[in-house]
């Protein structure tokens, strides 16, 4: 009888070191849109909210944001709505408004 010869067992293939990561550049600094940054006047009714110098649409959200957390006017159920105070009725033309439909009766107030 012929005996078959073995294969040679084959040596564990040597793991690869992993290379080192590349550095990436960082990141070019992002320019806000020119749109945002336009000092818009608000109206009267807003104006008694956040005062009446002209700001960027931005700022107006953040000092409607500060009325409305300073007056606890969130609704604590669900604080995505906000309850319309005197000042904030003229505003927006009812007792309780979405945050999100909140930004577009602002934008209404504005020019």
């Amino acid at each position: 009888m012929a005996t078959a010869k073995k294969a040679p067992a084959k040596k564990a293939a040597a793991t690869k070191t992993a290379a080192p990561a590349a550095k990436k550049a960082p990141a070019a600094k992002r320019t806000p849109n020119a749109a945002f940054m336009k000092a818009l006047t608000p109206s009267a009714a807003l104006a008694a909210v956040i005062g009446d110098k002209p700001l960027p649409r931005t700022e107006v959200t953040k000092k409607v944001w500060e009325y409305i957390k300073k007056h606890n006017l969130q609704d604590a159920a669900n604080k995505r709505n906000i309850n319309a105070d005197a000042k904030l009725k003229v505003i927006f033309k009812k007792d309780q408004v979405s945050m999100f439909e909140m930004t577009k009766l602002i934008s209404d107030q504005l020019s």
